[in-house]
């Protein structure tokens, strides 16, 4: 499995965070000048399976671009953090689509196997300065 760089422009996220969470992350993030772990999304929808935090930081940090792992759930589960609740596929579809967002940590997503770590310079997520082909959806890719 392997992450490729995502335009964020295109990206579209499920739920909402925590923005305590969000200052922690974007602080590390900036202490440590890299980015070590890509989101999972949608390769169909381009939705934010998994994410949604570093996203936020990412947008928050002016980044152009995002590492992330284009998934579908053919090969990722879904569930409910809370217990009592149900998420299946077709409710994170529904929700991509209306452009609404769920409460922060509603979904839960599975990757089997894991997603894979990076360590990309967030100078190189700043702006698109290599050559980039297009996901005939809008977003500019490049495989690493």
């Amino acid at each position: 499995m392997q992450y490729c760089l995502l335009d964020l422009a295109c990206l579209v996220p499920t739920e909402d965070t925590d923005a305590d969470r969000v200052r922690e992350l974007e602080r590390r993030i900036l202490r440590e000048q890299r980015w070590r772990e890509p989101i999972g999304v949608h390769s169909g929808e381009l939705f934010v399976m998994d994410g949604h935090h570093r996203l936020t930081v990412a947008r928050r940090l002016g980044l152009a671009r995002i590492p992330a792992v284009l998934l579908d759930y053919e090969n990722v589960r879904v569930r409910a953090w809370r217990e009592g609740e149900t998420i299946m596929p077709d409710d994170v579809v529904a929700m991509a689509r209306s452009g609404g967002r769920f409460p922060p940590k509603t979904t839960r997503h599975i990757f089997d196997p894991p997603l894979p770590l990076c360590d990309v310079p967030l100078s190189d997520l700043r702006s698109f300065r290599h050559n980039y082909v297009s996901s005939g959806t809008g977003a500019f890719v490049t495989s690493t």
